[in-house]
C-alpha cells in the first residue's frame, strides 16, 4: 500500500489539522458532577462494606430500626385511632340520615358536621318528644331517641360494678345500626338488656341470666350481646321503657330518617328552632353565620411541642452514641483502604464522604426495616390496641405517611451523625501509618475539654433558669447541653484514667489502655450509658422529692384506718346496730358511730352554712388567692396570724356536725382524756372545735347563714361555750351539741357512719362489707389510708430498668467490638503463654470500664441535675404566700440500687458469653 503525501508549498512546515474545541463546562456544573460522582462511588463502597461486615451491619441496623419500629407502630396506631370527620359522622349516625339535638328554644348556629354550635340566648327546652321532631322534619320522617350516658350500678359476683348505660331501642333499624350484634337479640321490653362483651365478663353473665341493680330496685334479663364501636368497655343497652325520660336530656340525641335528602334549607330551618343537625354528608354553613362564635381550633401547646421535640432529641442522641462505636471500629479496620483512597488522589472531603456514606446506607436500611416492622405490627396488633388501649374501634387502615417520612429522615440523620466523628477522624489520619497498618496514637485536644466544661456549666445554668420559670423545654435544653459537654470531656477523662493502669493487674490494665487508645469507640459507649443513667437518676430524684413533698402536705380527713360510709341517692337508712354488725363481721371491729349534719329548720330547705368565726385579733388581714405585691407577701409570711400553707386544700372550710361525744373520737382520733373533756362540754350544751384559734375566753363564735333558702332570713351569730381539741387528726371540724343546734334554730339528720379500724381494710373486705349492707341501698366507702395515694416506686424501677438495659447493651456492644479489634493482641498473649482465662477476664474488665465509668458519671450527673432543679424551684417559691412546702432533696435509692448492680450484671454477662480459649493465628513447627 502506497501512501502519497499532498504537495506543500516550499518553506512551509507540516502542521496538524485543527480540531474544533468544545467550550469548557460551567464551574458550577463541573463541581456538581464531581460531587455526584464522588457520592456515587462512596455509596457503592458503603454498600460493599455492609455486605462484607455482616455482623456489624446487623448490629447497627438493629439499633437504628428498633426505635424507628416502635415510633412507627405508635404513629400508625394513632392515625388509625384518629377518626376522620366522615368516619365520626358514620359512627354517630349508623344507617340514619341525620342526628338531631335540640339544645335551646332559640336559634342556634353550627359548623358543617354539627360538632360545634353556639346560641346567644335561650334555655334548654322542656321534654322533647318524637312527635315534635317529626313535625319539624315533615311528613314521612321518623325518629328514635338515643341517650348516650345513663349512670348504672349493677351487682357483680364480688362487688358492685359501675357501667355505662345507654338508652336506645335496638329493635328499631335506626338505632340498630349503631351496634354490632355478637349474640342474642334486641331487648323488647323494659326488663331486658343487651350487654357488651366486657360487661358480660365483668358481671359473670350469660344469655338468659338476670342481673340486679345495686340498690335492688329491679332486675334485668340479658337477651343480647352487642358491641358499641365507640366504647369497648362495660356498656349496657337499656330499653327506653326501663328509663323513661322525665325532662330535658342534655346528652339525648335523636336519629332521623327523612324521605328526601338533608339539605341546607332543612338544616337552616331546624337551626332556627334550636336544633343542631349532623348530616351524613357535608352541609355548607348557612349564609351569614357568625363563625367566630365557634372559637378557634387551637393547636398543641408550644411548650408541649418543644418538650416533645427535645425528648426526641435526647432519644436521637442516645441512638447516635450507641451506634457510634460500631462506625469507629469499622473505620479503624478499614484504615488501609482509606489510606489507599488518599494515595489514589482522594482528598479529605472524599474520605469523609466514604465514611459518611456508611451512615447513609445503614440509616436508610434501618429506617426501611423499622418502618416495615412498625407498620406491620400496628396492622397485626390493631385488635389488641382497640380493646386494651383505646377502648374503641379504629377507622380505616392507614399509617400517617408524613410521620413515617419524618421518622425515616430522623433514622438516616442518626446514621449520619453516628458516622460524623469517625469520618472526621478518618480524614485526618496519617496516610503512611494507615498503609503500614500502624495505629495512630490518640490525642486529647485541650479545646474539646474547654468546650465540654463550658457546655456543662452553661447547661446547668440554663436548667436552673428553666426550673425557676417552670419551663420543661428550657430544663431539657440545659440537660442536653450538659450531656453534650460531658461527651466532649469523656475522651480526656479516659486519657487521665489510663495512667492508673500501671498499678493494676494485667487484665484491667489492658482494658483501660484499650479504652484510652480506642477513645473513638469507648467514649460514645460510655456517654450512652451516662446519658441513660443520668436521665433516670435525675427524673427519679425529682419524682421521689415530689412524692415526699405531697406526703408532707397531705392532710387526712379521718384517723388512719377509719372508714366513712355514706348513702348514695335515695338509699335506705339501716340502723346503727345493722352497720355495727356488718363492721364487726367484715372488719373485726365494733367501734361505729352515726354522723349527723345540721340543716336549717323552721321551713327552709336550703343548705345551711354553719361555721365558726375567728376573732378579729387572730384573723389574717390578707385573703389567700388574692395577688399581693412583694412587700405585702413578705409581711404575710412574717405575720403569725397568716401562717397558711398552700397545700392546706381544706382552706377555710370547716365541716360541721351534731354530736354528743360518741362520734368525736372516731372523727378526730383524740386520746380518752381529751375525749372525756370534750364530751363534758358537749353534754353541757357547748361546742367543740379542732382549731384552737376559734376559742376565745372559753367561747366559740358560730355564724349560721341560709344558702338557697329564704332570701330575707337574717344571719345568726352566737357565742357558745366551747372546747378546743389540742391535737386532732383530720379536717377542721365544728361539733355542735343538740342544745347548741337548737339555740341556732337548726335541725339535724343522719348522713353517714364512721367506723374505727386499726388498719385500712383491703378491697376484698370493703367488697364484703358493701355486699353485707347492699339490701339497704347503695353506699359509698371512704377509707383513710394515712397518706397521699401515690406510689412512684414502680415508675422509678421502670426508669432504672430502662437505663440498666441501655447500660448492658452499650457495654456488650463495646466489649464485642473491642474483642474483634484486639484479636491480634489476644494472639500475642497466647504466644507468650497467657492462661486461657485471661481472655474472659479481659472481657469482664472491658465491660466494667464501659458500664462502671458510665454509671458513675451518670449517677453524679443525675444527682447534680436533680439538685439544681430542686434548688431552683425552691428559690422560686421562697417568696410566695401562702407558703409552699419546699421540695426536699432525696436520693432515689431503689433506682440507685439497680443501677449499681447493672455494671456487675454487664461484667458477668461479658464473662459468660466470651470464650476462654485464646486465638492462635499461626503455629511455627
Amino acid at each position: 500500500m502506497t501512501i502519497r503525501r499532498l504537495p506543500r508549498a516550499p518553506g512551509r512546515a507540516d502542521s496538524a489539522s485543527r480540531q474544533p474545541v468544545a467550550p469548557p463546562a460551567p464551574v458550577g456544573r463541573r463541581r456538581f458532577a464531581e460531587l455526584t460522582g464522588s457520592w456515587r462511588a462512596a455509596l457503592r463502597i458503603a454498600r460493599r462494606e455492609s455486605r462484607r461486615s455482616r455482623r456489624r451491619t446487623v448490629l447497627v441496623l438493629a439499633m437504628i430500626a428498633m426505635p424507628v419500629a416502635a415510633l412507627a407502630f405508635l404513629a400508625a396506631s394513632y392515625d388509625m385511632a384518629e377518626l376522620t370527620p366522615q368516619e365520626r359522622v358514620d359512627r354517630r349516625l349508623g344507617v340514619a340520615d341525620a342526628q338531631l339535638q335540640w339544645i335551646a328554644n332559640a336559634p342556634v348556629g353550627q359548623d358543617e358536621w354539627g360538632e360545634g354550635w353556639y346560641t346567644r340566648d335561650g334555655e334548654l327546652p322542656a321534654k322533647v318528644t318524637a312527635a315534635q321532631l317529626t313535625e319539624l322534619l315533615g311528613p314521612g320522617s321518623r325518629v328514635t331517641e338515643v341517650r348516650q350516658r345513663v349512670p348504672l350500678t349493677l351487682r357483680g359476683p364480688h362487688r358492685d360494678e359501675v357501667v355505662n348505660g345507654r338508652v336506645l331501642d335496638l329493635a328499631d333499624p335506626l338505632a340498630r345500626g349503631l351496634v354490632r350484634f355478637r349474640a342474642g337479640r334486641a331487648p323488647q321490653q323494659a326488663g331486658e338488656v343487651a350487654v357488651s362483651p366486657v360487661a358480660l365478663r365483668r358481671l359473670d353473665l350469660r344469655l338468659g341470666r338476670a342481673v340486679a341493680a345495686a340498690d335492688g330496685s329491679r332486675a334485668y334479663t340479658v337477651v343480647g350481646v352487642v358491641e358499641f364501636p365507640d366504647d369497648l368497655g362495660p356498656v349496657v343497652a337499656l330499653h327506653p321503657g326501663a328509663v323513661p325520660s322525665t325532662g330535658p336530656e342534655p346528652d339525648g340525641v335523636w336519629l332521623a330518617d327523612v324521605p328526601g335528602t338533608v339539605d341546607a334549607a332543612l338544616v337552616s330551618r331546624l337551626n332556627d328552632r334550636g336544633v343542631v343537625v349532623t348530616a351524613r354528608h357535608w352541609i355548607a354553613p348557612t349564609t351569614g353565620a357568625d363563625r367566630t362564635w365557634f372559637g378557634s381550633i387551637v393547636g398543641s401547646d408550644p411548650n408541649d411541642l418543644s418538650t416533645g421535640i427535645l425528648i426526641a432529641g435526647l432519644g436521637l442522641l442516645e441512638v447516635v452514641l450507641l451506634v457510634g462505636p460500631a462506625f469507629a471500629v469499622g473505620v479503624r479496620r478499614r484504615r488501609r483502604d482509606l489510606a489507599l483512597v488518599a494515595v489514589a488522589g482522594g482528598d479529605a472531603a472524599q474520605l469523609r464522604r466514604v465514611v459518611l456514606a456508611d451512615g447513609v446506607v445503614l440509616g436508610v436500611l434501618g429506617a426501611a426495616a423499622g418502618l416495615l416492622v412498625g407498620v406491620g405490627a400496628a396492622f397485626a396488633g390493631r385488635p389488641l390496641m382497640e380493646q386494651y388501649v383505646f377502648s374503641a374501634r379504629f377507622g380505616g387502615y392507614r399509617c400517617w405517611p408524613s410521620a413515617l417520612v419524618l421518622l425515616g429522615g430522623v433514622a438516616v440523620l442518626a446514621g449520619v451523625l453516628a458516622a460524623l466523628a469517625p469520618a472526621w477522624t478518618a480524614a485526618r489520619q496519617d496516610v503512611s501509618a494507615g498503609l503500614a497498618g500502624r495505629r495512630t496514637p490518640a490525642k486529647s485536644q485541650g479545646r474539646w475539654l474547654v468546650l465540654g466544661l463550658t457546655l456543662v456549666v452553661g447547661g446547668a445554668g440554663l436548667a436552673a433558669f428553666g426550673a425557676t420559670q417552670t419551663s420543661p423545654a428550657v430544663v431539657l435544653t440545659g440537660l442536653i447541653l450538659g450531656e453534650l459537654g460531658l461527651v466532649c470531656c469523656t475522651p480526656t477523662l479516659l486519657g487521665a484514667l489510663a495512667g492508673l493502669g500501671r498499678v493494676l493487674p494485667l487484665a484491667p490494665r489492658i482494658a483501660l489502655r484499650d479504652a484510652s487508645r480506642n477513645r473513638a469507640a469507648a467514649a460514645p459507649a460510655i456517654c450512652a450509658v451516662m446519658a441513660a443513667v443520668a436521665s433516670s437518676v435525675a427524673l427519679g430524684g425529682y419524682l421521689a422529692s415530689d412524692v415526699a413533698r405531697d406526703a408532707r402536705a397531705y392532710r387526712p380527713a379521718l384517723p388512719t384506718g377509719h372508714v366513712m360510709v355514706n348513702p348514695i341517692g335515695s338509699a335506705g337508712q339501716p340502723t346503727l346496730a345493722q352497720i355495727t354488725d356488718a363492721a364487726r363481721t367484715q372488719f373485726g371491729v365494733g367501734a361505729v358511730a352515726q354522723v349527723q349534719t345540721p340543716t336549717c329548720g323552721a321551713g327552709p330547705t336550703g343548705y345551711c352554712d354553719v361555721t365558726p368565726v375567728l376573732p378579729l385579733t387572730r384573723a389574717c388581714p390578707w385573703q389567700p388567692g388574692v395577688q399581693l405585691p412583694a412587700a405585702q407577701r413578705q409581711q404575710a409570711r412574717a405575720d403569725p396570724r397568716c401562717q397558711i400553707r398552700e397545700a392546706d386544700y381544706f382552706g377555710g372550710y370547716v365541716e360541721t356536725g351534731v354530736d354528743d361525744g360518741t362520734a368525736l373520737p372516731l372523727l378526730t382520733g383524740v386520746d380518752p382524756a381529751t375525749t372525756a373533756a370534750a364530751t363534758a362540754v358537749l353534754r353541757a350544751g357547748g361546742v367543740v372545735v379542732t382549731d384552737p384559734r376559734y376559742l376565745h375566753d372559753g367561747l366559740v363564735t358560730v355564724r349560721v347563714g341560709d344558702v338557697g333558702g329564704e332570701p330575707n332570713r337574717p344571719i345568726t351569730v352566737r357565742d357558745l361555750p366551747g372546747y378546743a381539741l389540742p391535737r386532732a387528726t383530720g379536717q377542721p371540724r365544728l361539733l355542735l351539741s343538740a342544745a347548741a343546734a337548737r339555740q341556732l334554730d337548726l335541725t339535724w339528720s343522719p348522713t353517714g357512719w364512721v367506723i374505727g379500724t386499726t388498719t385500712p381494710p383491703d378491697e376484698e373486705q370493703q367488697a364484703r362489707f358493701t355486699a353485707a349492707i347492699r339490701p339497704f341501698g347503695t353506699f359509698s366507702l371512704m377509707v383513710e389510708y394515712g397518706g397521699a395515694p401515690r406510689d412512684v416506686s414502680p415508675l422509678l424501677l421502670l426508669l432504672a430498668a430502662a437505663a440498666g438495659l441501655i447500660t448492658v447493651g452499650a457495654a456488650g456492644i463495646a466489649t464485642a467490638l473491642a474483642a474483634a479489634e484486639g484479636r491480634a493482641e489476644l494472639t500475642t498473649l497466647a504466644a507468650v503463654g497467657a492462661a486461657p482465662a485471661v481472655r474472659r477476664l479481659l472481657a469482664i474488665c472491658q465491660a466494667g470500664v464501659i458500664a462502671g465509668l458510665g454509671s458513675v458519671l451518670g449517677i453524679v450527673a443525675g444527682l447534680g441535675t436533680a439538685a439544681i432543679v430542686l434548688v431552683s424551684v425552691n428559690r422560686q417559691y421562697a417568696t410566695d404566700w401562702p407558703v409552699s412546702d419546699p421540695y426536699p432533696f432525696l436520693v432515689p435509692w431503689p433506682a440507685l440500687g439497680i443501677l449499681v448492680l447493672v455494671p456487675v450484671v454487664a461484667m458477668l454477662g461479658a464473662g459468660l458469653f466470651t470464650r476462654a480459649r485464646l486465638p492462635i493465628e499461626r503455629r511455627l513447627d
